[in-house]
């Protein structure tokens, strides 16, 4: 007698794994849709508020405070990427001790002359001062107080402070702190604006006019 072959009976499937494994799909359509609708939402409530992060200009005649903040059309500013030594900070070359904050700021004034000065940027630091890339005439300030060696790279000019290391330019051509610790230690901590992260943060806070 002919014999049909063995076939297995598929099982039913589970009501309760059914009705679980729907409402996880659910679930996850409908975070897609809220996570949608909440980033359709954010973009419409931010768009009129970008003018907040928009570039501000200033220029006009500098006046000079440290090796790099300078006030200009009544905007103190703060010169981006960059870290000069603090006002009243010392550093040794020679074996001896020299006022390499008050050097900076001197190469600061040489670098504008009787140029005026241009800076522009968005940010501001948590002394509201404006985070700003500045030129006097054809000169990039920002970039040549770290090539001359008298500032260090903060968050940029990485390329032109390996220059000046190697030429032993400015602060390079002696010992020195860089200032970030010169003011750690002297209980001042800014500066953290300089990092990528907090340019992020900053962002977020000029769009909820966050100061």
């Amino acid at each position: 007698m002919f014999k049909r072959p063995f076939r297995r009976r598929r099982s039913a499937p589970d009501p309760r794994a059914l009705a679980v494994s729907r409402s996880r799909a659910r679930a996850r359509l409908l975070g897609g849709l809220v996570t949608l609708v909440a980033l359709i939402g954010f973009t419409v409530w931010a768009i009129p508020r970008l003018d907040r992060i928009a570039s501000q200009e200033k220029a006009g005649s500098a006046q000079v405070a440290d090796g790099d903040t300078l006030t200009l059309d009544n905007e103190r500013i703060r010169l981006k990427g960059i870290d000069a030594p603090e006002l009243h900070q010392s550093c040794r070359a020679a074996g001896s001790e020299y006022a390499c904050g008050r050097s900076a700021r001197q190469e600061l004034l040489r670098l504008i002359g009787h140029k005026p000065v241009t800076c522009e940027g968005w940010e501001r630091d948590r002394y509201g001062r404006l985070l700003a890339l500045c030129r006097a005439g054809g000169t990039d300030l920002n970039a040549m107080l770290v090539t001359n060696g008298w500032a260090v790279s903060y968050g940029a000019y990485g390329a032109e402070e390996a220059a000046a290391k190697t030429a032993r330019r400015g602060l390079w051509a002696g010992e020195f702190e860089r200032p970030s610790n010169w003011r750690a230690e002297h209980g001042d901590m800014a500066g953290a604006e300089h990092t990528s992260w907090q340019t992020v943060l900053n962002a977020l806070k000029a769009l909820l006019g966050i100061s």
